[in-house]
């Protein structure tokens, strides 16, 4: 695990609901201790393995509204009807304070706007599945939603797809362990200028 590295940038990893993001990101946190996640907001229900503050911060729509109007968000959205997600100001500042590196898990639209925030403090990484059909069996087969909210999603990751062009690089998840290695090679690069294997 590579320690050596003063902290202050940003990686970002976007992708259609379904495309494996959380499994690179959490990958990624478990490879090098100079990362550390950023916690998102959302007024999403909690689900049984979730903790608030580790996984989300878990609030309600009218506490998500109220810091929206206090400005404490860098940037938000409501995904559905009263489905909020957001990255609290300070959350960023509490990473950086550690003098890590900070990882964002977030919806498409909240990744263009914190990249066009910190320009070039970003590594903005687009999760692509290897196909749109393939995406869709894998939210299917997931039986986690009722028929209606299936649907929402799927119309939803048909125009996150139509971002793909919008980030600095763009990772598909076929195989898995290639998409990890693919993933450290970014992390890597980014931090330090090359990979690690490529070190005298």
């Amino acid at each position: 695990m590579r320690t050596t590295s003063k902290g202050g940038k940003m990686f970002i990893f976007t992708a259609p609901s379904g495309a494996g993001k959380t499994t690179i990101v959490r990958h990624l946190l478990k490879t090098y201790d100079f990362l550390d996640f950023s916690v998102s907001a959302t007024t999403r229900e909690m689900r049984d393995h979730e903790i608030d503050g580790k996984d989300y911060y878990f609030l309600t729509p009218e506490e998500f509204r109220a810091r929206v109007d206090n400005d404490e968000f860098i940037e938000w959205e409501e995904v559905y009807e009263d489905q909020y997600y957001g990255t609290l100001k300070s959350e960023v500042d509490r990473v950086w304070e550690t003098g890590k590196h900070i990882v964002f898990d977030i919806e498409v639209k909240g990744a263009t706007n914190i990249k066009d925030l910190y320009g070039d403090k970003c590594h903005a990484i687009f999760i692509k599945p290897p196909s749109l059909e393939i995406l869709i069996e894998r939210l299917t087969s997931r039986q986690t939603e009722s028929d209606a909210s299936l649907k929402k999603r799927i119309a939803r990751v048909r125009e996150e797809m139509t971002y793909k062009d919008s980030f600095d690089a763009i990772l598909v998840n076929d195989l898995l362990q290639v998409a990890l290695k693919e993933a450290e090679f970014m992390v890597e690069t980014f931090v330090f200028g090359k990979p690690f294997d490529e070190e005298e």
